[in-house]
């Protein structure tokens, strides 16, 4: 029984032929319509019964299928079946109806558990390949989501897992440091007891805690893009969104447990809640504490978005790169000689 005896030795199913549960029979179904280009209608579908016809019945195709429990064997059993399908769907489609997201989820799988960073795009190229069909971006973005849930459980079970990963990250490796904040659960207007809500959480392994003190001081935050062989990632957080709530959290327990060293330098664009939090912090970072920094690349990124212009760009990078205030005034000359 099962995955092996889905069809006849001429790829058509026949009546007798047994499957382990209700999910492969329906799988089988799929996979055999979807391979032919073809389509179905289910026209019963019970715990004990699932029977479905051509969606041309009764219009000169008369395609079916009935599959049954059979309790005596512990297994789904054909019972009925009308030879081969022959009918077409009637339009050209690069996509099949019965090829949804569930179905891709299962046929990926495989390749998910080998690479869980696999792209949208690889999963596209991987479903045209095996089914002949080009499913939409949504559909193969929902695929991926259903492989996650199934291969490493929804985000109610991550919800409730964390916290019991957190204190085991912490008993492994003892001086890595973790926080949640969360709130109470109300329902209706009502607080419920024993009940709270996750709000914010920040961790930071200790391994990268000891990294950065043999670092240059200097921290980069915000989401900004850098890439560079020698950053650092020194700490994590998982909150609601940008919020000012949020970055008070996030970089009070980043001086307070990762970056206690004075003179630092921070990088961080200009963003409205996180100069709020800097102002507030009660001088942890500010000077002499801490130097808030632009990044070079960053401005000049910027700079070619907002004019168009690469052949000032080189100034602009230049013009950061000054190490004195000589080469800086020469730098900015040019420019606005240029410019």
């Amino acid at each position: 029984m099962g995955e092996d005896n889905v069809v006849a030795e001429d790829d058509e199913f026949s009546v007798r032929i047994e499957f382990d549960s209700r999910e492969l029979v329906i799988s089988a179904i799929k996979s055999y319509t979807i391979s032919r280009g073809v389509d179905y209608t289910v026209y019963e579908s019970k715990p004990q019964t699932f029977y479905v016809k051509c969606k041309g019945y009764g219009a000169g195709y008369d395609w079916l299928i009935r599959a049954s429990l059979i309790r005596k064997k512990a297994c789904w059993e054909i019972r009925r079946y009308n030879d081969k399908h022959t009918c077409t769907m009637g339009t050209i489609s690069q996509d099949h109806v019965k090829l949804d997201s569930d179905t891709i989820a299962e046929a990926i799988r495989p390749l998910f558990e080998a690479n869980p960073s696999i792209k949208l795009k690889c999963i596209i190229a991987e479903v045209q390949f095996r089914f002949n069909f080009t499913v939409s971006y949504r559909k193969a973005w929902l695929a991926k989501q259903k492989s996650v849930a199934k291969i490493f459980g929804d985000w109610e079970i991550s919800y409730q897992t964390l916290p019991v990963w957190l204190k085991a990250m912490t008993v492994k490796m003892s001086r890595s440091r973790a926080q949640i904040k969360t709130l109470p659960f109300y329902r209706e207007s009502e607080k419920v007891q024993g009940v709270r809500v996750l709000h914010h959480i920040f961790w930071s392994f200790y391994p990268c805690i000891a990294a950065f003190r043999h670092c240059k001081l200097l921290v980069q935050v915000d989401g900004m893009h850098l890439w560079d062989q020698n950053i650092v990632p020194i700490a994590f957080a998982i909150v609601e969104g940008e919020t000012a709530d949020a970055w008070e959290f996030f970089l009070t327990n980043l001086r307070r447990y990762v970056v206690t060293n004075d003179g630092v330098g921070i990088i961080f664009d200009c963003h409205t809640f996180i100069d709020a939090v800097v102002a507030h912090s009660n001088g942890a970072w500010s000077p002499p504490r801490a130097w808030h920094m632009y990044c070079i690349r960053d401005i000049g990124s910027n700079f070619l978005r907002r004019f168009k212009a690469p052949y000032l760009h080189k100034l602009v990078v230049n013009i950061g790169y000054s190490r004195t205030e000589q080469e800086y005034n020469k730098n900015y000359q040019r420019l606005k000689e240029w410019g």
